[in-house]
C-alpha cells in the first residue's frame, strides 16, 4: 500500500487493459478548453470584497473542484506501474511567481472536502504568502537544494526517487515535498497575460489532472433573437484517461460549472461526499 493511496480492485476491465497500453501518464493525455461564464464568478468576487471577506477567482475555481471531487472520486485517482489507485487526501499545487523576477517557485497545499471557498481562500493566501516571501522554506525548493547540494547526487537522486515511488516505498515525507504528487495542478496564466494551455502531466508522481487558467475571451451567444458576446474564462485541461471514463469526467465538469455560475453553492459544505469502495479520506491540516 501505497503512503498517498490506496490500490484499487474493483477497476473496469477495459481501464485495467489500458493501463498496460498505455504505460506512461504522457501516453495517456487527454485535452480540452472549458470556457466557463465570467460574470457569475466576477460578480461574486465583488460581492465578497463589499461584504468584508474578499474571495479571489482562484479560490472559486478550487473550490469548485473540490466540490465536484467530493461527488465523483474518481477524478482523485492516479496510475502508477500500471495499477490504479484512490488518493486518501486532496492536494493542489500551484506556481506561486517570485517578486518582479518572474520566476516561479511550486508547492502544494492540502485541504479538506468540508472546506468551504472562505477556508480554500485563507490557505490559498496563506500558501500565496509563504511562497512569496519566503520561497526557499517550502518544501520543494529544500529537497531541490538538496539534491543540488552534493555533485551527482541529483543524478543518482532523481532515478531513485521514481524507483521508490514506482513500487509504492516513497517515504510520506518526501511525497509531502514534492508538488509532482497531487489531486490536480493549476496554474493562474491570466497573472502573466498568457492564453490557456495545455500541461503536460508528469510521468513522475500522481498528478492526473492539470488545469491552466488563461486569459478572458468573449464568445457569441444566443440571447432570445439576438447574437450578443459572453465573455468566458478558459480553463485549458489536461487529465489521464485511464483514471475514468470520459462520460464520467464530462458529468464532472459539468458539475464544476453549476458551481462556477452560482459561487454561492461553494460557501456551504458539500451536500454529500462520495467515496471509493473501501476508501478513507485521511485528514491532513497544514
Amino acid at each position: 500500500m501505497r503512503a498517498d493511496g490506496t490500490k484499487l480492485k474493483n477497476v473496469d476491465p477495459m481501464y485495467k487493459v489500458a493501463a498496460h497500453i498505455m504505460k506512461e501518464r504522457i501516453d495517456a493525455m487527454n485535452m480540452v478548453t472549458i470556457e466557463f461564464p465570467y460574470e457569475p464568478i466576477q460578480a461574486y468576487v465583488n460581492k465578497t470584497r463589499k461584504e468584508g471577506r474578499a474571495v479571489s477567482h482562484m479560490a472559486v475555481i478550487v473550490a469548485a473542484y473540490l466540490q465536484t471531487a467530493a461527488e465523483y472520486p474518481e477524478i482523485n485517482r492516479f496510475i502508477v506501474n500500471k495499477k490504479a489507485y484512490a488518493r486518501n487526501e486532496y492536494s493542489v499545487a500551484m506556481v506561486v511567481l517570485k517578486g518582479e523576477s518572474g520566476h516561479g517557485t511550486m508547492s502544494k497545499m492540502y485541504f479538506e472536502l468540508t472546506d468551504d471557498v472562505f477556508e480554500v481562500n485563507r490557505k490559498i493566501e496563506e500558501y500565496v504568502e509563504e511562497n512569496r516571501n519566503s520561497p526557499d522554506n517550502n518544501g520543494t525548493e529544500k529537497m531541490i537544494k538538496f539534491l543540488l547540494s552534493v555533485p551527482g547526487l541529483l543524478t543518482f537522486g532523481v532515478p531513485f526517487f521514481m524507483f521508490l515511488d514506482r513500487y509504492g516505498l516513497l517515504p510520506k515525507k518526501i511525497i509531502d515535498m514534492s508538488p509532482f504528487h497531487n489531486s490536480l495542478a493549476i496554474s493562474n496564466l491570466i497573472s502573466i497575460r498568457s492564453n490557456a494551455t495545455y500541461h503536460h502531466c508528469y510521468n513522475f508522481g500522481t498528478t492526473s489532472i492539470f488545469m491552466t487558467m488563461g486569459n478572458l475571451k468573449e464568445v457569441p451567444k444566443k440571447q432570445g433573437d439576438e447574437i450578443v458576446l459572453e465573455k468566458v474564462l478558459p480553463l485549458a485541461i489536461t487529465m489521464d484517461e485511464r483514471i475514468c471514463s470520459g462520460a464520467y469526467f464530462a458529468a464532472a465538469i459539468r458539475k464544476m460549472g453549476k458551481f462556477l455560475k452560482n459561487p454561492e453553492l461553494l460557501e456551504s459544505p458539500p451536500e454529500k461526499i462520495v467515496a471509493d469502495p473501501g476508501i478513507k479520506i485521511r485528514k491532513k491540516k497544514k
